[in-house]
C-alpha cells in the first residue's frame, strides 16, 4: 500500500534484532503488520481483503 499512496508509510523491522520494538508492539509472529501505532495488528501473511478490513475498522 505504501508504494501506491503517499498517505501510507511503511517500515520493516527485524523483530529478533529490535527486541524493544518487538515488545512494544507485542509481536507474536512474523510477519506482523502494526497499523496506526498499535491500533490494530495483523499477524501472518493474510489476503489483502483481511488487511483492508482491519484498516476500515480503525478509520471508522
Amino acid at each position: 500500500m505504501a508504494m501506491e499512496s503517499d498517505m501510507v508509510q511503511a517500515e520493516a523491522v527485524a523483530a529478533g534484532e529490535f527486541r524493544e520494538l518487538s515488545q512494544k508492539y507485542n509481536v507474536s509472529g512474523v510477519p506482523q503488520t502494526t497499523l496506526n501505532d498499535g491500533a490494530a495488528n495483523v499477524v501472518g501473511a493474510v489476503p489483502e481483503s483481511n488487511m483492508v478490513a482491519e484498516i476500515k475498522k480503525i478509520i471508522s
